[in-house]
């Protein structure tokens, strides 16, 4: 696998393939909680995304939400898929660009799912409500553009 190259070129780390594996590792344990069972398909998915859609949802992205709990099944299980390609693309590194941004956006998704809060709440709360998701949709952004995957991935090997 391949080394990093100079730094400053935009080019991966090793403590970035490091952060790389680590969320890679997390996103198969969620994905794996998902498609083990049926249980999230069926209704796993709907009482979190119904909870989003009445309370914390912007109200430009409810009509999105509303399709997806219409097809809840399938839904459920795109999310665990989604999850499972994000989690072996970051532990490979294999593809690990296209794979960033899919995980940016799905991580955009649930910012855009729990960004509201009740009212009278203090504007500081809104970004610290979203400490789950805005921190790991930038560490997306970081590697796809640092070429994450081309130290210690498969990337890398196709790269050299």
């Amino acid at each position: 696998m391949a080394s990093s190259k100079k730094s400053g070129s935009g080019s991966s780390s090793p403590m970035l393939a490091v952060s790389r594996i680590a969320v890679g590792i997390m996103y198969l344990f969620f994905a794996e909680y998902k498609l083990v069972s049926s249980d999230f398909a069926r209704q796993g998915y709907s009482k979190y995304v119904t909870g989003f859609y009445q309370d914390t949802a912007l109200g430009f992205y409810k009509p999105f939400l509303h399709w997806t709990l219409q097809h809840h099944m399938f839904s459920g299980y795109g999310v665990g898929i989604a999850e499972l390609l994000i989690g072996l693309s970051m532990v490979l590194g294999f593809w690990v660009r296209p794979f960033s941004i899919l995980g940016a956006l799905f991580m955009f998704n649930l910012a855009l799912s729990t960004w509201v809060l009740p009212a009278g709440t203090a504007t500081w709360r809104y970004f610290g409500n979203q400490l789950d998701n805005i921190p790991l949709m930038l560490l997306f952004l970081v590697f796809f553009f640092h070429r994450a995957g081309e130290t210690w991935g498969v990337d890398g090997a196709r790269a050299g």
